[in-house]
């Protein structure tokens, strides 16, 4: 069922009542304008806040915190109140005979004293008394028009809303424009690498696949599913795909490459091989190699990189996680995700976590996407997520992936943009780690008693994978 009261009103109405949102329950063009489907769909539920609607545009209804009833006799509820609504601002009624707030009569809808009843008689009509234990005027309230178009009922519901945002982030089409400008000027800042090569890695069904085709998306205008993506108990990818995405349908390769790979699974010999990995990581691995969990790849198999250079190689690692999962997460898969962490950690590349499915996991979210960093509760899943995972929170980004939709959204998109942008940070922290370690070898090169014998080998083989060297950087603002 889609809510008739706006956003904006429902937001004037839940600031009286405190930090709640509003879940829709009946709604009479639904189930139908009778006090039966009203009582069905209503009874011991509560607080709620039930809404009128007519024809001359009035939207006008009554709060209570008592949960209705079909006993016939009145309810005490000192908190109970009416309002209307001025455009957006809110006239509120306050009841001035608690004894009498509501009464819970069986062939009625919602009964607010003897002042205002909604589908009052089983009929898609109110009936109005002022003075009857609220006091307002019958014109202000409904403009005397007794006809109704629509009457809803919505439980009031704890919010997990925090007061502000915990991480600041514009809404603004200006800022995705920016975004998307900022991504397709970056240069990674060494001459040799002309594409930051990012991998994803993530269990059975947590989004990897559907990244992609959601980042492709933004750059496109449309939704896409250029990667295979979908619901399965088993990984649907089965190649090693490394994705270029374009800017636009005829538009030049970005300068990121997201590598996608088979998924993780709690058993062993199934999914993802860490043995794959170690090669996926150190660039030998060719672009659509076909998986195989009992039989890693090779060094004699056809398109093995035998000799990969750094642009060859994976520059940013990044785990994505489903939050609906979170706290249900398998021992096996989580022992193998800490396993990988390790490995990755020991190569000295950067690590991010991509949390998906907020929309899903949070109510809050689903309603409007910009309150992602209002929501205690996915901050609750982050904080989780950096626990298990032994990553910072600040190395946590929640994104929401196109599943449903036909057409791209600003506010995703600022999301997925974010995303991609954190990551191009971090592909520069790996480029600059390796360019830190080999000025200090440069330097002990020039002081042999301080270093080891082995230290001429040890920069030339940093001297081979920055190749050309270090360029002029333009990175992401």
């Amino acid at each position: 069922m889609n809510a008739k009261l706006t956003k904006s009103r429902q937001r004037a109405i839940c600031s009286e009542l405190g930090r709640v949102r509003l879940q829709l329950l009946y709604k009479a063009s639904v189930h139908g304008f009778t006090g039966a489907a009203f009582h069905q769909q209503c009874d011991h539920r509560s607080p709620t806040v039930s809404v009128g609607y007519n024809n001359s545009g009035f939207v006008f209804g009554g709060y209570t915190k008592q949960p209705f009833n079909q006993s016939g006799g009145f309810v005490n509820d000192d908190k109970a109140f009416l309002f209307t609504f001025t455009g957006e601002q809110l006239l509120k009624y306050p009841v001035t005979g608690p004894g009498n707030a509501v009464k819970m009569i069986e062939n009625s809808g919602p009964y607010f004293g003897e002042a205002l009843v909604l589908v009052y008689g089983s009929k898609p009509v109110a009936y109005s008394s002022p003075g009857n234990y609220y006091n307002f005027t019958a014109a202000e309230m409904h403009g005397n028009d007794l006809n109704l178009t629509e009457c809803e009922v919505y439980q009031v519901e704890e919010s997990s809303e925090l007061e502000r945002p915990w991480r600041t982030i514009v809404w603004e089409s200006e800022k995705r424009a920016g975004l998307i400008e900022s991504i397709k000027s970056y240069k990674p800042t060494v001459s040799s690498v002309t594409q930051a090569r990012v991998l994803l890695i993530g269990p059975v069904g947590a989004g990897k696949s559907s990244f992609f085709n959601s980042v492709n998306s933004v750059f496109r205008g449309h939704v896409t599913s250029q990667a295979i993506s979908g619901s399965s108990s088993t990984s649907l990818t089965t190649q090693f795909r490394s994705y270029s995405v374009k800017a636009g349908r005829e538009g030049k390769p970005l300068p990121i490459i997201l590598c996608d790979t088979m998924g993780l699974e709690e058993s062993k010999g199934a999914g993802l091989d860490i043995d794959d990995l170690n090669s996926i990581l150190k660039g030998h691995l060719p672009d659509c190699y076909q998986f195989n969990p009992s039989a890693p790849l090779h060094p004699e198999a056809h398109g093995y990189h035998k000799s990969p250079r750094l642009k060859d190689k994976i520059h940013c690692v990044v785990y994505v996680i489903d939050s609906c999962k979170i706290s249900i997460m398998p021992t096996g898969l989580e022992e193998k995700l800490d396993a990988i962490r390790r490995k990755v950690n020991l190569i000295g590349i950067p690590q991010l976590v991509l949390l998906t499915k907020v929309d899903e996991a949070c109510p809050l979210v689903k309603e409007d996407v910009r309150n992602i960093y209002k929501s205690g509760y996915i901050k609750e899943m982050m904080q989780e997520v950096s626990s298990r995972l032994g990553v910072p929170l600040s190395c946590i980004i929640p994104v929401k992936n196109y599943s449903e939709e036909l057409e791209v959204d600003t506010d995703c998109d600022i999301l997925l943009l974010s995303a991609i942008i954190q990551m191009l940070r971090f592909v520069d922290n790996y480029f600059d780690e390796l360019s830190d370690r080999m000025s200090n070898m440069q330097t002990k090169e020039a002081c042999p008693a301080s270093r080891p014998m082995t230290a001429g080998t040890d920069l030339n083989l940093l001297t081979w994978m920055m190749s050309d060297g270090a360029s002029g950087r333009t990175g992401p603002q």
